[in-house]
């Protein structure tokens, strides 16, 4: 029988698996007020986590969270990592820090994304905002603190957040810039973000499952209460569900619509339990070998 339901909070699964969070280490990315990441790390305030990492361009855009996990528990060390996910040298300067100060990492929960930008923009690196950010960004995280992954032992999982949006769009492997801006299309650049973080997650499940460390990518539900979406007007959700539905690979019976929105508490228990929860061990998504060399 399953033990949760979409109206499940953070707060109730960090209760109910309150064993697995007690002196672990927890990494997110974007916490930043009212968004998904910021409830996933006010939701572990419950439990007795060892540490929590936030990790954000911005501290300042972080600071009441951090005021907020240590008037809830102050016996969790909260600490913050400048990260700009959007920027390759602070990237590496992040993973730098991590790499000296940090003993392991049991969790890290990879919340930090953009959508939905109107107009083509780049990363510092030149790569399309959504797909560099969401996708490049990340996955170079990740690969430069494995150690630290890798020194939590076979407890350890590597969560990403994408959303259903992977269901619509293909990874222009070829031309992820979009003819440098001269084809861009707001959604499709933001569902080949959200493609990209399903396979990077089936592609480290399958790469470290030898040695036991888990990764699962999730979709927290449609939350329109996010920071993430506060700039997406109707308009902009009315082409976006065309747009899908004329992708929908001529199934003309299964209608794109929009979910039942969720609250960001709701939305974030998604990505606890598939950190914490004991019954989705040693599943996976598999992905096309094709796939391997890709990612």
């Amino acid at each position: 029988m399953c033990l949760y339901s979409r109206s499940t909070t953070g707060r109730e699964v960090v209760e109910a698996l309150a064993d697995r969070v007690t002196g672990t280490t927890f990494l997110t990315t974007g916490p930043s007020v009212k968004s998904i990441g910021a409830e996933t790390t006010l939701s572990l305030a419950n439990g007795n986590s060892a540490q929590v990492i936030l990790a954000r361009r911005n501290e300042s855009k972080i600071r009441p969270v951090i005021e907020q996990i240590k008037a809830l528990n102050p016996n969790i060390k909260v600490t913050f990592l400048q990260l700009d996910l959007a920027d390759q040298a602070s990237i590496r300067e992040a993973a730098s820090g991590i790499n000296t100060s940090v003993e392991k990492i049991d969790y890290l929960i990879n919340c930090a994304g953009v959508m939905a930008i109107p107009t083509f923009e780049t990363t510092k690196d030149g790569i399309e905002m959504q797909f560099g950010l969401n996708h490049i960004g990340h996955f170079l995280f990740i690969k430069l603190i494995i150690g630290e992954i890798l020194g939590a032992g076979k407890s350890a999982r590597v969560i990403n957040v994408p959303s259903i949006g992977f269901e619509h769009d293909v990874v222009r492997y070829e031309d992820w810039n979009f003819q440098n801006g001269k084809d861009y299309h707001t959604w499709g650049a933001y569902a080949q973000s959200k493609t990209v973080n399903v396979l990077l997650s089936a592609v480290l499940a399958e790469k470290l499952k030898n040695k036991g460390i888990q990764s699962y990518p999730v979709h927290p539900g449609v939350i329109l209460e996010s920071n993430l979406s506060t700039h997406v007007t109707p308009e902009m959700w009315n082409s976006a569900f065309e747009w899908a539905n004329r992708n929908n690979k001529g199934d003309e019976q299964v209608p794109v619509a929009m979910e039942t929105p969720k609250t960001v508490q709701e939305g974030c228990s998604t990505s606890l339990v598939a950190a914490l929860g004991p019954s989705i061990e040693g599943t996976m998504i598999i992905p096309p070998k094709s796939c391997y060399n890709m990612i």
